[in-house]
C-alpha cells in the first residue's frame, strides 16, 4: 500500500481509505448503503489491514452515529496508535437549535460525542461535514484549534467547502496562529470532475490533501449500470439516486464505455480503473472506498500496485470532459497564466 502525506501536513495516510457509511444501517437513506454489523465490520476492518489500510472514515450522521459505534466497537483490542480514525460533524445531530452547525457550542458536543462513540480518546482526522455560514470562521476555527490543543483532535480538515470557504478558513487560521485545515474531503470522480476547476489549484496552492468521497460517482461506476440495460434490482441508486449529484446520461455512458474499454485492455474492472484514475490526479492524498462485503472490500483494494498509462489516462480524460462553467471555462483559454495542477 502506498502511503502519502495529508496536504503538507507531516501524517502520511494510505492512498485508499475505508469509509463507513455502510456500517449500522440504520434510515432509509443509510440501509440502502448498506447495514453492516460488528462482526461483519471486524472482518472488512482485518482485510483493510491486512492489505495496509488503515484509515478509517466515518460521521455522526451517518446511521444517526451508529456507524461511528460499529466502528468502535469493531477496533477495540486493535493497537490504536497503529490506525488513523477519521469523522466529521456539521450537520443536525438532533432536535435542539444547538445541535446544527460549527459553533463552538457544538463542535465541543459533536467531538465529545463521537470520542465516546468510537471508544477512543483522541481523533486522528476531525473534518467539517459542510460550512456553517451563520457562525463567525473565527470562531469555528479557534474552537478547532482548542480541541487539537486539548489532545481531543490531531489534525483537521473540512468537506464539502467552495473555494472560497476553505481559503476564508486558512487565511483566519494564519493569521492567528490555529490549526489550520491539512485535508478536504471532497466529491470527485470521472463523472464529477467539478473539483478540478477551483478547489484542486486551490489545494495545491496551499498544501491542501484531497481526501475523496464517492470516488465511484454515488454508485454510477460499479461497472454494472450499462448503455441501453435497466439499472440493476439490487443498485442503491433506486433509493439514493435523487439525493446524489446528477449526472447527464449521455456522459455516463460515454465514461463506463472509456471504463469498459481500458479495462479490458488491462485485464482490471471498471471500478479498479476508475479508482486508479483517481490516484493518479494531483492534490489527491486519499480515496475513501466502501463495501458491503467482501467481495466487494477486495475488489476495490486491487485498485493500489499498478497504474494507468499515460495514454489511458488520456483516453479517460477526453471522455468524461465537459464544458466548465464562468469563469473556469474563460480561464482555461490561457492556461500560460493559470496552468493546470501537476
Amino acid at each position: 500500500m502506498e502511503y502519502r502525506h495529508l496536504g503538507k501536513s507531516g501524517l502520511k495516510v494510505p492512498v485508499l481509505s475505508f469509509g463507513t457509511g455502510t456500517f449500522g444501517g440504520k434510515g432509509e437513506f443509510f440501509s440502502a448503503w448498506g447495514s453492516t454489523d460488528v462482526a461483519e465490520a471486524r472482518k472488512l476492518i482485518d482485510i483493510c489491514i491486512d492489505a495496509g489500510v488503515n484509515m478509517f472514515d466515518s460521521a455522526d450522521i451517518y446511521s444517526d452515529g451508529a456507524a461511528e459505534s460499529v466502528l468502535g466497537e469493531a477496533i477495540k483490542g486493535r493497537p490504536r496508535d497503529k490506525l488513523i480514525i477519521s469523522t466529521k460533524a456539521t450537520f443536525r445531530s438532533g432536535p435542539g437549535a444547538n445541535e446544527v452547525g460549527s459553533s463552538r457550542h457544538h463542535l465541543v458536543q459533536a467531538v465529545d460525542s463521537a470520542l465516546k462513540r468510537l471508544g477512543t480518546d483522541y481523533i486522528d482526522l476531525f473534518q467539517l461535514h459542510g460550512f456553517d455560514a451563520s457562525t463567525p470562521v473565527e470562531e469555528t476555527v479557534s474552537t478547532l484549534d482548542d480541541l487539537v490543543r486539548a489532545g481531543k483532535l490531531r489534525y483537521v480538515g473540512a468537506s464539502n467547502f467552495s473555494g472560497w470557504h476553505l481559503m476564508k478558513s486558512l487565511a483566519v487560521s494564519e493569521r492567528y496562529g490555529y490549526a489550520r485545515y491539512v485535508a478536504h474531503q471532497a466529491y470527485y470522480s470521472l463523472i464529477g470532475r467539478e473539483y478540478e476547476w477551483e478547489l484542486m489549484p486551490l489545494a495545491q496552492d496551499q498544501g491542501v490533501g484531497a481526501v475523496v468521497w464517492s470516488p465511484l460517482g454515488w454508485g454510477r461506476l460499479t461497472g454494472k449500470i450499462r448503455r441501453g440495460q435497466p439499472l440493476p434490482a439490487n443498485s442503491r441508486l433506486h433509493v439514493t439516486a435523487d439525493m446524489g449529484p446528477p449526472v447527464a446520461d449521455e456522459l455516463l455512458y460515454r465514461v463506463v464505455d472509456a471504463l469498459e474499454k481500458v479495462a479490458a485492455d488491462i485485464g482490471k474492472t471498471v471500478p479498479q480503473v476508475a479508482l486508479n484514475w483517481l490516484l493518479q490526479r494531483p492534490t489527491v492524498s486519499s480515496v475513501v472506498v466502501g463495501a458491503r462485503d467482501e467481495t466487494q472490500l477486495r475488489q476495490n483494494l486491487g485498485a493500489v500496485g499498478w497504474n494507468l498509462t499515460p495514454a489511458q489516462v488520456a483516453e479517460l480524460d477526453a471522455a468524461s470532459a465537459v464544458t466548465r462553467t464562468y469563469p473556469y471555462w474563460h480561464q482555461q483559454g490561457f492556461l500560460e497564466r493559470n496552468p493546470n495542477p501537476v
